[in-house]
């Protein structure tokens, strides 16, 4: 990747994610630009592009959390720093990449870049899908007690991640498939679930982030 670019996302970019929730911070943009670089090498893109793509795609969460991935699209779009690597058709590129990776879309991305960038934003580990949905709940739903919460994760789950859910697996080469087949074990599993609900919840809790 090019250095000055990287230079650049470091110093600018990244530090976005310091303002966003627990599961939307730098550990989680970080870990969806390794995941988009390593499903990269599978295709023929620009690897530039795609990091790009994956450094942007939530910063629109400091406009509107509904509207975060048009947002990230226009901040991309608006960043005229960017000419300094890219034309503007490639800046387009990278904009509706983002624009394209949220999971509840009603369409597919646009691109292969825009299915590389959703792909590596699902992140099917079920201990971090948990946790991040509790510190989105305790962020967005202060209101909620234990119980709310609790109902909270239930819904979710079932609506995105169980058969049926809203989330589709777009790249063959993802590591996502195994972990979905483990995730959706684990929603059918009240149980299990619940032991994970509640550690994320008391380490949230503890964490000084729901009080």
């Amino acid at each position: 990747m090019d250095k000055t670019l990287v230079e650049y996302i470091e110093g600018t970019v990244i530090p976005m994610y310091d303002r966003f929730d627990g599961g939307h911070g730098r550990e989680h943009v970080r870990s969806v630009i390794e995941e988009a670089v390593r499903l990269a090498q599978f295709y023929p893109v620009d690897v530039n592009i795609v990091y790009t793509a994956a450094a942007y795609h939530d910063t629109g969460l400091k406009v509107d959390r509904k509207t975060h991935h048009l947002e990230s699209g226009r901040i991309i779009r608006d960043d005229r720093e960017l000419e300094r690597w890219f034309t503007r058709e490639q800046i387009e590129v990278i904009a509706q990449a983002a624009e394209d990776h949220r999971a509840s879309s009603d369409h597919e991305p646009r691109s292969i870049y825009g299915k590389i960038i959703a792909e590596a934003d699902r992140q099917i580990i079920p201990e971090s899908i948990i946790l991040r949905t509790v510190q989105y709940g305790f962020k967005h739903y202060p209101e909620l007690d234990k119980e709310g919460h609790w109902k909270r994760t239930c819904e979710h789950m079932a609506q995105k991640y169980d058969v049926g859910g809203y989330l589709k697996l777009l790249i063959p080469e993802s590591r996502n498939a195994e972990g979905l087949e483990s995730l959706r074990q684990i929603i059918h599993d009240k149980s299990r679930l619940r032991t994970m609900f509640e550690a994320a919840y008391e380490s949230e809790k503890n964490s000084g982030q729901g009080l």
